[in-house]
């Protein structure tokens, strides 16, 4: 009330004041609306921003497999990809296991040495002149590797047949196995399997052939590696026997061997190696505990059941490296063949994924070489190295978590063991090798400059992959074979027709008079005989071949077809190294041995000739009547 006392009489008129305070009171009113719109702005904002970051929270979160998915596409899409990945691999899977041999190995070393690093000294021995032997694979040239790809496997199966000799060989837990060499034990069993997977891979790429007969694939193939069996079970060594037969039948799956042809051999393959199995006392306990036919878990189930033991200790995370307690004598050969229940109970299940993960990343590396490699000896060698490494893996792994018997197979570069080693690196290096001669590849290595590890390690160019002469015969002649597409060309046709190409019906071989003029590529050494036999002015087939001096532009021998007024068409001569295909019309298209194609045209009645190939043209005027003539390049 007071407030408004003072106003009243200050105001001569109190209507006027009345109207004052009317107003500001509306202005108040406006003021609160004002701010009230704009408390409401303000949480319609922090709404839609709320919304949005959420938003973009999940399209982040959306968008992470997708920029992996590209980061993975354009990582496989660099020319040296795979080359780099066998190499990071081979680093990863070498100093892993190096890692959990010294954790696995150490208090049996202690034990019966009195040094917890003995073991782990020799694998790394054996680590490192394995990396020397990468460098040698990965440097020497395709066509060395060919050509020592006998020798080699003469001398493995020497080794083979010397180790069983007593004095010579070793004598350890029953099997005479090792070559001792200045302190380090010697395998040749592991070495073979190199040296096989080389030989059967040349043999075959060397009889390569789409109609080839089922006597090429397989002999001297199979009886070699039945040999090479017969020395290794004489050792006794049944494991080396399964990889053995492994190498060799994935030799033959990618050399084509018929899928009927194949099962019989896979399906006999597994019979004998039961009935090795069940021959042995040892043997046929472990087979009968996996089958639960013997319940002995002191016996024949020990290892087994210590490795299940050892699964079920480490759980999801493990119990930390070289924390098991399985590698305390309660797990025999915990360092070699079981040396995955020591990564299971160290690293846990995530552990054990991580290697299945390498060794899947390995494979696909290994198919992808073979897949884009030209030349079909790297690409029988890859995929047969890459499914024996593969294999081996998958069944280590398979008996330690108790899905396949035990066998003794082992872990490749993670199980403790020298020329094991040794052999998968070297696999890997020829894996790597192959990498550098992919195509794209070699256009990368050969049409830039050398990277800064490349010249240091001295790595030489490698080579495009090019037929040799007796591959490039070997085609042909099975062009011939199976009737393959060949060109034609009758003696009727018109000076202007276009050329034609025929494909023979499938299912009939083209008849040998099928279209005039027409007549089989001669080889070399007969078609030097019938060109120097024919006899001038002889007439085959509706060609006449001119005696020299008649007509003939620049001394090579022309023939000429003609029809009615003897107008014909001239050919030029046969090319020292090639050839003519006779098969291909004249018109158009002349191919000689470099497969340069031209044109020649020859017109009796104006004693005009033509003939262009290549860059370059001749054009000839002859006039024999006045005797004048005009040519031309």
């Amino acid at each position: 009330m007071s407030s408004r006392t003072p106003a009243a009489d200050n105001d001569p008129d109190d209507a006027d004041g009345v109207t004052g305070v009317e107003d500001t009171e509306a202005g108040t009113d406006t003021d609160t609306g004002t701010k009230a719109e704009r408390r409401g702005t303000k949480r319609a904002a922090g709404t839609a921003s709320a919304t949005g970051d959420a938003a973009g929270r999940s399209a982040g979160a959306a968008s992470v497999p997708a920029i992996v998915a590209e980061a993975i596409r354009n990582l496989l899409a660099r020319p040296l990809a795979s080359y780099q990945l066998i190499l990071t691999m081979s680093f990863l899977l070498t100093t892993f296991g190096l890692v959990m041999v010294l954790s696995a190995s150490s208090v049996e070393g202690y034990s019966k040495e009195g040094s917890a690093y003995g073991l782990f000294a020799t694998q790394v021995i054996f680590a490192l002149l394995g990396l020397v032997v990468f460098y040698l694979m990965l440097r020497v040239p395709v066509r060395l590797l060919r050509r020592f790809a006998a020798p080699a496997m003469f001398v493995a199966v020497v080794l083979l047949a010397l180790v069983l000799i007593p004095g010579v060989g070793t004598l350890s837990q029953g099997a005479r196995r090792w070559f001792v060499i200045y302190g380090l034990s010697v395998q040749p069993s592991e070495l073979v399997k190199v040296a096989l997977c080389i030989w059967g891979a040349h043999l075959l790429a060397s009889r390569r052939r789409d109609n080839a007969s089922l006597r090429e694939l397989l002999v001297p193939l199979v009886p070699v590696a039945m040999l090479v069996c017969l020395l290794i079970i004489l050792e006794p060594n049944l494991s080396t026997t399964i990889t053995i037969a492994i190498i060799v039948g994935a030799l033959l799956w990618f050399a084509g061997l018929p899928i009927k042809v194949f099962a019989s051999f896979a399906v006999s393959g597994i019979v004998l190696a039961v009935i090795l199995a069940l021959a042995e006392g040892y043997r046929s306990q472990r087979v009968m505990s996996f089958l639960g036919n013997v319940d002995d878990p002191q016996g024949a189930g020990y290892q087994a059941r210590q490795a299940t033991y050892a699964l079920a200790n480490g759980g999801v995370f493990g119990v930390g490296l070289g924390q098991s307690s399985a590698k305390w004598n309660y797990l025999p050969n915990a360092h070699n063949d079981f040396i995955f229940a020591i990564i299971g109970e160290e690293l846990g299940l995530l552990g054990g994924l991580m290697v299945v993960f390498l060794f899947v990343v390995l494979a696909y590396i290994g198919f992808r070489i073979a897949h884009r490699s030209t030349d079909p000896f790297l690409r029988l060698m890859s995929a047969t190295i890459t499914v024996l490494i593969i294999a081996q893996a998958f069944i280590n792994i398979g008996y330690v978590i108790g899905l396949l018997p035990v066998t003794g197979i082992q872990l490749p570069l993670v199980s403790a063991g020298g020329t094991s080693t040794l052999t998968v690196l070297a696999m890997l290096g020829l894996l790597a090798n192959a990498a550098r001669h992919e195509p794209e590849a070699v256009a990368t290595l050969t049409g830039g400059s050398p990277s800064r590890v490349a010249r240091w390690l001295r790595l030489p160019t490698p080579v495009a992959y090019r037929q040799t002469r007796a591959e490039s015969l070997r085609d042909r002649l099975d062009q011939r074979r199976t009737g393959g597409p060949r060109a034609t060309a009758g003696a009727g046709h018109s000076a202007r027709g276009p050329v034609t190409r025929r494909r023979p019906p499938s299912g009939r071989a083209p008849s040998a008079d099928a279209g005039r003029g027409r007549r089989r590529f001669p080889l070399p050494w007969k078609r030097a005989a019938k060109t120097t036999q024919s006899p001038p002015g002889d007439r085959r087939h509706g060609r006449s071949f001119p005696r020299a001096g008649g007509g003939n532009t620049g001394g090579a021998r022309s023939t000429a077809t003609g029809r009615g007024g003897g107008a014909g068409r001239a050919r030029p001569g046969p090319s020292p190294r090639g050839g003519v295909d006779y098969g291909v019309g004249y018109r158009g298209s002349a191919r000689a041995g470099s497969g340069a194609s031209g044109r020649s045209e020859y017109r009796a009645g104006s004693g005009r000739s033509e003939y262009r190939a290549g860059s370059g043209a001749r054009r000839s005027d002859y006039r024999g009547a006045s005797g004048r003539g005009a040519g031309r390049w």
